[in-house]
């Protein structure tokens, strides 16, 4: 099945790619099409995930699927959360919103964080019917980067049971343990209920 995935983020796009293209998906992205991405206007999860699979299956006429996910850190008070891609500023880069985190959290002794993904999938734009899966993947945030794999928060999110950050485990570990792996299974189960 042909699909659009609802994000210019080449990392997402590879992520899910890998989880996505083994169980018969094609999956194009915003880029293929020269698209931007939809504005991302609320302030949950799910609203965002849902303004944007919407916007790309209007644009592109594709069944679409869509995520909005990010860090939350329960000692910021939820922060970064749905402002994790640009914390430090509409523009910022990753090493500008990792240098913002260990900024704030320079006091903080509960390190506890979760990565939250809301994946929605919709047939079309007017679909009254979408689905809607989440992921939570804890760990807990270092004082220093460490890795140079994958991308956002990954070099500062520490995996107890491997005994690495996001950054340092490879792509297959990270996917299967990964709160986006886990909200696509979510989804893929659902959709094949739907059928």
């Amino acid at each position: 099945m042909k699909v659009i995935f609802a994000s210019g983020n080449a990392g997402k796009v590879a992520e899910m790619q890998q989880l996505l293209t083994p169980v018969g998906f094609e999956l194009t992205s915003l880029q293929d099409f020269g698209l931007a991405g939809a504005e991302e206007t609320a302030t949950t999860f799910v609203e965002n995930a849902l303004i944007k699979c919407r916007a790309a299956a209007h644009q592109t006429g594709l069944p679409a699927i869509a995520d909005d996910s990010g860090l939350v850190v329960p000692a910021l008070h939820g922060e970064p959360g749905v402002y994790s891609a640009r914390y430090a500023g509409a523009d910022a880069s990753d090493a500008d919103n990792n240098a913002k985190l260990l900024t704030q959290m320079a006091q903080c002794t509960d390190r506890n964080a979760f990565f939250l993904c809301c994946m929605t999938y919709m047939r079309s734009a007017t679909d009254p019917t979408p689905i809607i899966a989440f992921g939570r993947w804890h760990g807990e945030i270092l004082r220093e980067p460490q890795g140079t794999g994958g991308f956002g928060y990954d070099p500062l999110f520490f995996v107890k049971a491997h005994n690495a950050t996001a950054a340092e485990l490879p792509a297959d570990i990270k996917n299967q343990m990964s709160h986006r792996g886990m909200a696509c299974r979510a989804l893929l189960a659902q959709l094949q209920d739907r059928s």
